[in-house]
């Protein structure tokens, strides 16, 4: 079992390699040889690696980097440090960060040998982590309290026959949950119509909804079913329903209260049974303040109302969402699987996100298209969006806020130097560069 089993090894010292090397083929394992951390991740993204053994210290790219860079190309990879004994503490930190374990120099090639097999033996019988995944209707709900909220009053209101208007900027997903309302439902095996109200030019969509009889209007060749009609014992998802005109405010208002509709040219009106689901992005209380929507619909509509926040203030769930837009992406286009860079996670987290989820899907399409190596990183993104400010925050006491001024004072103190600023702070040249992004800092200002 262990000859198939791949371990890559980095050391800037060669006769640590070598010594390594051989140790670890005698063992049966296939070893692959790096001599400072670029060259590893280069490896790392086109061979499959079981375990990742690397010295903690070294001059180009230190082991907590390369652990940092490692896991964003494979994710779950174990990883062993050497270290000297002067770096046990930077060892026990990488431990704590994920890493598997640390032995200390001079090492016992056996002791090693032993921890790797026992590495591989425990990953071979722990499952696959799990990845984000939509329901049947696609929809991702992550763990927002706002969204298990709204996910909550969902299954509630799901078993009554209720009207419900579903509010939400444009991108939240109201479609999504309009078919869920359908499908947790006692309805769920009879029709589920959607109506684009939005796009539906007024003339037409009397027609579309109510049907008409043959010779009702010139174009009327042949008797038509409404979309009501054809929802009978379903539900009719009536979208953007804040468009609709004043005319068709009074026939929808009818149907919903006397719960019968009548042909276009029709004289005897049916009676039909179906759950009247509308959505809209507008604000239908100021609609009905300035006279442009009925009130008497509105409240007809609103029996419940469920809420859909925007995806700013619900920024907990967009690591999960990124994940599976990204992994569902590539399975349906038969490419590789591309890795979303940490530092690129955090970067969205701080955007403003005006197009919702529905950017936030688009966007990562294109960084899968453009990125280098299937490593996603945010100029990959074409995102014109800006990170929020900080100023919305009242506590001066925040971790964001404290981070932001100790990143402040490293950079004044090195004059806007960020390679200086990132020493002093004990981080990475790359964290420094996705920190400086994140809160908006222009380290030009720092120079004088």
């Amino acid at each position: 079992m262990s000859e198939t089993k791949r371990i890559l090894i980095v050391d800037d010292d060669q006769n640590i390699l070598e010594v390594l090397e051989a140790r670890l083929q005698a063992a049966g394992y296939r070893v692959y040889r790096a001599a400072s951390g670029p060259a590893a991740l280069d490896l790392l993204k086109s061979k499959p690696v079981d375990v990742l053994v690397s010295d903690m210290k070294m001059p180009e790219m230190s082991g907590m980097e390369l652990f940092v860079e490692a896991v964003a190309i494979q994710p779950q990879l174990p990883v062993i440090f050497l270290t000297a004994y002067g770096t046990i503490p930077d060892a026990v930190t990488a431990v704590k960060a994920g890493a598997v374990d640390y032995l200390t120099k001079p090492f016992d090639g056996k002791e090693l040998v032993k921890k790797i097999a026992g590495i591989l033996a425990t990953v071979e019988k722990s499952p696959a982590p799990a990845r984000p995944h939509a329901d049947d209707s696609g929809f991702i709900w992550g763990t927002s309290p706002a969204m298990q909220d709204l996910k909550a009053m969902l299954m509630k209101v799901a078993g009554s026959n209720a009207n419900v208007l579903i509010l939400g900027e444009s991108g939240v997903g109201k479609e999504y949950i309009a078919k869920l309302l359908h499908h947790t439902s006692a309805r769920r095996n009879h029709p589920y119509i959607v109506v684009d109200c939005g796009s539906t030019p007024a003339g037409i969509l009397e027609s579309e909804l109510f049907g008409h009889i043959k010779g009702s209007f010139t174009h009327a060749i042949q008797d038509k079913k409404g979309l009501i009609e054809a929802a009978n014992g379903g539900t009719l998802f009536l979208d953007e329903i804040g468009n609709i005109s004043a005319e068709m405010q009074s026939r929808l208002l009818r149907f919903l209260e006397e719960r019968k509709i009548r042909q276009v040219g029709a004289i005897k009106e049916k009676s039909v049974d179906c759950r009247v689901v509308a959505a809209t992005n507008a604000d239908l209380k100021k609609a009905v303040e300035d006279g442009s929507f009925r009130q008497d619909l509105y409240y007809r509509l609103k029996v419940v109302t469920l809420q859909i926040p925007p995806l700013r203030e619900r920024r907990a769930d967009i690591p999960e969402l990124a994940h599976y837009f990204v992994d569902d992406y590539c399975r349906r286009n038969n490419m590789p699987t591309c890795v979303l860079l940490q530092e690129t996670l955090q970067w969205l987290e701080t955007l403003t996100w005006p197009g919702n989820v529905r950017e936030l899907k688009n966007a990562l399409q294109t960084g899968i298209i453009l990125c280098q190596g299937n490593r996603i990183e945010p100029e990959d993104l074409q995102l014109d969006d800006e990170p929020d400010s900080f100023d919305q925050f009242d506590d001066d006491f925040t971790m964001e806020q404290s981070e932001k001024e100790a990143i402040i004072r490293a950079l004044k103190q090195t004059k806007g130097v960020k390679k200086d600023a990132a020493e002093l702070l004990g981080i990475s040249r790359r964290a420094i560069q996705y920190k400086s992004k994140k809160y908006n800092l222009d380290t030009a200002q720092f120079k004088d």
